[in-house]
């Protein structure tokens, strides 16, 4: 049990939920939330992210990318769960994934949506095929630079603009606002994982950004993904005549002191601290957001 507890890398599910936050926190401020499609959306994201992480182990550990890995042990690479064992977790998360997606969509359309059930049932199938392809087979999207478009677009885009039509059947302009915010700062938590595996990444010939622009274009890149978010969050609340919290100020704080540190980084290890608290930092403004709305 404890190696598969690894496997699910619980630190990477609070980024996971963070757009189903802020897009069902909006619901709420449209007063079209429900508790179902919540706990629903909730627990068929967590499961979407759980197979991802089964099937990222499994994808890189058959290749071999794990082998000298730095930071989190991969549990297929290790040894400590097999490969067969692995692709049956995949096979089982995917079937249970796909279940809570069918009845996440059943709760929010009924049987009167057929074009919306349809459309996100889709929706769900290419999610399930994005969270195994990341790693997984001869063309693998995650080893030919693709991963940041992906998480763009499920963690920032699907999941808040995704989650709020559940509740409202409809799309609000202002919410890609926080949507590209979460998107951004998700892609922010994918580039410090892959400028701390560069050289291991180089040597699979697992072809990331940064791998293919290097180290510099990286930390660039890094500052465009954690400052834009800020500016747009700020230009959302100004949309929606809320005085900004001052609170607000610490998030923009702490990504100057996380800009400071990665400037300074001369080993590529030392990213790795940063990793969660960049992840930890979009969890918690995604709170912060969701507050926000439900207190307007």
């Amino acid at each position: 049990m404890k190696h598969w507890i690894q496997a699910a890398r619980l630190r990477t599910l609070p980024l996971s939920i963070s757009g189903i936050l802020v897009g069902s926190a909006y619901a709420y401020y449209q007063h079209k939330f429900e508790w179902i499609i919540f706990i629903l959306a909730l627990l068929t994201t967590l499961s979407f992210q759980i197979l991802s992480n089964f099937a990222n182990d499994y994808g890189d550990g058959i290749k071999g990318t794990d082998a000298n890995r730095i930071g989190e042990k991969r549990l297929v690479a290790s040894g400590e769960i097999t490969s067969a064992q692995m692709k049956k977790a995949i096979i089982i998360i995917g079937i249970i994934a796909f279940v809570l997606a069918v009845a996440l969509i059943y709760f929010a359309f009924g049987q009167e949506n057929f074009v919306y059930s349809l459309t996100f049932l889709v929706l769900g199938i290419a999610s399930i095929a994005a969270a195994i392809k990341y790693t997984v087979g001869n063309n693998a999207y995650g080893y030919s630079g693709f991963g940041d478009v992906f998480v763009f677009i499920f963690f920032g885009l699907v999941a808040v603009i995704g989650s709020n039509f559940l509740y409202s059947k409809t799309v609000d302009i202002k919410l890609f606002l926080p949507a590209i915010s979460i998107g951004m700062l998700s892609m922010a938590v994918l580039n410090l994982n892959n400028m701390r595996d560069i050289e291991n990444d180089r040597v699979a010939q697992k072809n990331t950004l940064i791998v293919k622009f290097g180290l510099k274009f990286g930390l660039i890149y890094q500052n465009i993904l954690i400052f834009t978010p800020i500016m747009l969050v700020v230009v959302f609340f100004l949309m929606m005549n809320d005085k900004l919290a001052f609170g607000f100020a610490l998030f923009a704080g702490y990504l100057l002191v996380h800009k400071n540190y990665i400037s300074k980084v001369t080993n590529p290890k030392d990213f790795d601290p940063e990793l969660k608290k960049i992840a930890l930092t979009t969890f918690f403004l995604s709170i912060f957001i969701a507050l926000k709305l439900v207190a307007n």
